[in-house]
């Protein structure tokens, strides 16, 4: 026998609620690792940030409708508690540059941003409008929310490591956006349901890249492995070759004559001289027979 539509959305609300809890504890280890290092190293604050926005927007949405709206209220009641204390956390850690830029988005859309949509909502809106202009809020930012995670993809991708992504985090995120989507179905809640296929699907493409950044190898990361290996080789080599002593040579024992550092000239006169001396030899040798002769 089916059960009634308000009880397919409390059991999906129950489970949205648990789940979510689990999600917005999922950063709990980063922190850990933030508090003991000291530095927020390359973990951004926007995920953190957004996730703050998010929670405070659908407080407000879920306090227009007439009682359906319990179970968003209390999973983002508990999501902005937890969200400040990652933030404060990473305030106090982050250096300064990081702080200030922090301190700014903080500044411009959880205080100015959210007074400004709260404002012009009671001001220019009623009832049922009001609802749906909420909604509409809701389901943009909810995007940019669940699209914050991109830039830790893109980090992922560009370093080829998925040392700040969790998996933990990625895996809670997708059960989150699937069991929220049933809830919005089973309340017939168009702004509810929309945003969780997007999360679903952002929340299984990061589960896709952390399995294969993590666990198989790509082609550049072996031709780098290949590369430092011959140059490993290369170096063993080099210090070989520098060890042993090198042949020793006849010409390094006995070296030739330098003759191409001798003038041409100098040749030229040297070989005129010697003719000249052998002449004279020949002309004496020649006088010594006549005079032999005469004898």
């Amino acid at each position: 026998m089916a059960l009634p539509h308000n009880v397919w959305a409390f059991v999906f609300g129950i489970m949205g609620n648990i789940i979510s809890f689990v999600v917005f504890l999922a950063p709990v280890p980063t922190f850990v690792r933030i508090c003991k290092k000291k530095s927020t190293e390359g973990f951004q604050s926007l995920p953190y940030l957004s996730a703050l926005f998010s929670a405070l927007l659908w407080i407000y949405y879920a306090m227009q409708k007439d009682g359906s709206g319990l179970l968003l209220i209390t999973i983002n009641a508990v999501g902005c508690f937890i969200e400040t204390i990652y933030i404060v956390l990473f305030i106090t850690y982050a250096n300064k540059k990081t702080r200030i830029s922090t301190l700014k988005v903080l500044g411009l859309l959880n205080f100015l941003g959210f007074a400004a949509i709260v404002l012009v909502c009671e001001m220019l809106t009623k009832g049922s409008t009001r609802e749906k202009v909420l909604g509409g809020i809701c389901v943009g930012f909810s995007v940019i929310v669940f699209a914050a995670p991109l830039s830790i993809m893109r980090v992922v991708i560009r370093t080829r490591s998925v040392e700040f992504m969790p998996f933990s985090l990625s895996l809670f995120l997708t059960l989150s956006a699937v069991t929220w989507l049933f809830y919005g179905l089973a309340i017939k809640d168009f702004y509810v349901a929309l945003p969780n296929v997007l999360g679903a699907f952002l929340g299984a493409v990061q589960m896709i890249l952390y399995i294969i950044f993590k666990y198989y190898k790509t082609p550049v990361a072996e031709k780098t492995e290949k590369s430092k290996t011959v140059t490993d080789h290369s170096i063993d080599m080099t210090k070989l070759t520098s060890v042993m002593p090198t042949p020793v040579s006849d010409t390094a024992v006995h070296p030739p004559p330098a003759i191409h550092d001798v003038p041409e000239s100098q040749i030229q006169e040297t070989k005129v001289k010697n003719q000249n001396m052998a002449s004279l030899k020949d002309q004496n040798n020649k006088d010594l027979e006549n005079q032999n002769q005469f004898k």
